[in-house]
């Protein structure tokens, strides 16, 4: 299953309409082409799926969804995390 982690916007490229972004710590790129043009700014909280930032979300949910990721995280041991990361990467590496 894919879940949606609220990322947050560090920086932005207007020449390939990309956004990196941080993941709870981890940065990767995401494609802007769903988002309208300037809709967006540094500090800005996202959902993205499939590799484009699919909405703008509020900063308060944001932090709370983390704060709840961060909770299930520590419950999980090490065979459950790697699990996880490997869900993770099958979903967020394929580009339409």
């Amino acid at each position: 299953m894919c879940l949606s982690i609220p990322s947050k916007i560090v920086k932005i490229d207007k020449n390939s309409n990309t956004a990196t972004v941080d993941t709870m710590g981890v940065t990767r790129e995401a494609s802007l082409n769903l988002m309208e043009e300037g809709s967006l700014n540094i500090g800005d909280y996202v959902l993205i799926h499939i590799g484009f930032v699919m909405n703008k979300i509020d900063e308060k949910e944001a932090l709370e969804s983390l704060k709840a990721y961060e909770t299930i995280l520590s419950m999980m041991d090490e065979e459950e995390l790697a699990q996880t990361v490997l869900e993770d990467d099958n979903c967020s590496s394929r580009r339409l």
